[in-house]
């Protein structure tokens, strides 16, 4: 395809190149948003109100503070999620708190020193300071599906490459549904080479990005070129990639699965930090507090809800309330994970009964370690696997230390062989109750792709991935989606 041809195509299918339009309406949603929040904060003070008439607040007061509305906007273009584009999850979770908390934390105090009293509006953006970061997350996510469905959101950008690595850059782009950057021309100077990849056009020649983006107005290149020589790099940037304003380069280990990669200077020599953040004792230390903190507080507020299940299980079938079962922990240590009986009470004869007449359930077994049609299951069994309830006897484990909150999934003798090279890495921490590959399909996921999310999850972690990750947690849990 020549560049004359290139305009065609393009035309039909672009008509804005900034990310003025998606920063626009991440505004207006945030806006939103936080209305939202100063209403939920508002609304909860005035029930207690209705209960201690010793106080007085006006349901509809919390319109009279929106002047501080954009306080809030400036916090975040501080934190930069505008545009937000290409943020981790778990990155934008950590730049929603921090600066909601700023923001809050502002007008509280603000508030505080004028009136020189503690009165029930600050009680109010104090419950609101603590609902925002969720509020704020669930409303961006719906602006990203409605930018994503209408076409309205995104940034074009010019790929360089056509090799595995630009290919996968591509799928990527194309495949998700948060608003990012959009692939729509690649650049490559491989004249044997395809014409298109997945639908977007290739133009064979890398030297014309100065005319490209003085044509179309493109802001972004990335360079997924990992296999390039230093010179050949440095060239290429120079007499074309530099035209563009912001230039990504795909280095050549990209395999290693890290966003925390941090830049060190050996004297001039470029080192590269990817440091296992789980292997600091303070790191460990914060994940235990936490551990605690939610297992004892949420094992209080659902105890009513674990003795009706006890209860439900022992008079709909044989057996006892809990199922024991060996699994790997930490260091390849054995402990005992807890969870409610959601089978038959000789479900193990039965599975081997099972898999020896037949070879498809074997074969599924083999694969997943899980049937999706399991017979063994009791009717309240059923219920607690579709919402996961199942697993909440291993709050035990967490608090026994053998298991986290957060971590990657518990397994049997049988799946070391799976993880290969992976076992060591994964299994130098905690199992977890939840997890990435949990969130991620659940037992939809082929095997390998949970290893991925395992590995992902240990070269990655923050104290705000664990958030992220519990967050998403109670959504797949009312979807049960994956879940068998």
């Amino acid at each position: 395809m020549t560049l004359a041809e290139y305009d065609a195509w393009y035309g039909k299918r672009h008509w804005h190149t900034s990310s003025v339009l998606t920063s626009l309406a991440f505004i207006i949603t945030d806006l939103l948003a936080i209305m939202v929040t100063f209403a939920w904060g508002f609304f909860w003070v005035r029930i207690y109100c209705f209960i201690n008439t010793n106080f007085s607040i006006n349901s509809k007061s919390f319109i009279l503070y929106w002047p501080y509305l954009p306080v809030f906007i400036v916090f975040f273009f501080i934190f930069n999620l505008y545009p937000g584009i290409s943020l981790a999850p778990s990155e934008e979770l950590k730049r929603f708190s921090i600066s909601s908390l700023i923001a809050y934390g502002g007008i509280i105090l603000s508030r505080y020193i004028e009136r020189n009293n503690w009165d029930t509006i600050n009680t109010a953006f104090i419950i609101s300071c603590f609902s925002s970061t969720i509020i704020l997350l669930l409303v961006r996510t719906a602006a990203h599906w409605f930018l994503h469905a209408t076409k309205l959101g995104g940034i074009p950008a010019v790929i360089y490459g056509s090799g595995g690595t630009a290919k996968l850059v591509v799928k990527c782009l194309l495949n998700s549904t948060k608003t990012g950057y959009i692939p729509v021309l690649i650049l490559d100077d491989n004249t044997s080479g395809e014409n298109e990849i997945m639908g977007i056009p290739v133009i064979h020649d890398t030297s014309i990005g100065q005319e490209v983006e003085l044509r179309y107005k493109i802001r972004i290149a990335i360079v997924a070129m990992p296999h390039l020589e230093v010179q050949d790099l440095k060239h290429l940037i120079n007499i074309s990639v530099s035209a563009f304003r912001y230039n990504i380069i795909i280095p050549s280990y990209h395999n290693i699965t890290t966003v925390l990669m941090s830049v060190r200077d050996f004297s001039g020599i470029l080192g590269i930090d990817i440091s296992n953040k789980l292997k600091l004792i303070w790191n460990l230390r914060l994940k235990r507090i936490i551990d605690l903190a939610v297992v004892i507080i949420g094992g209080i507020l659902i105890s009513p809800i674990l003795l009706l299940i006890s209860i439900l299980i022992k008079i709909t079938s044989r057996g006892p309330v809990l199922y024991k079962q060996k699994r790997l922990g930490k260091n390849g240590k054995y402990f005992f994970t807890y969870k409610f009986r959601s089978m038959a009470a000789d479900a193990e004869r039965q599975l081997q009964n099972l898999i020896d007449k037949d070879a498809t359930l074997k074969t599924e077994w083999e694969q997943k370690h899980k049937l999706q049609n399991d017979p063994r299951i009791t009717a309240i069994g059923r219920l607690l696997r579709r919402t996961s309830f199942d697993e909440l006897p291993q709050l035990i484990n967490i608090l026994k230390g053998e298991m986290s909150l957060v971590g990657p999934r518990p397994i049997v003798d049988e799946e070391v062989v799976k993880y290969g090279e992976d076992y060591n890495l994964v299994f130098s921490n905690k199992p977890g109750l939840t997890g990435l590959w949990q969130i991620s399909g659940r037992s939809d996921t082929k095997y390998h792709d949970r290893i991925a999310y395992d590995t992902y999850y240990l070269q990655n972690w923050s104290i705000w991935l664990d958030l992220w990750i519990i967050y998403k947690t109670f959504g797949v849990v009312i979807s049960g989606k994956g879940a068998y």
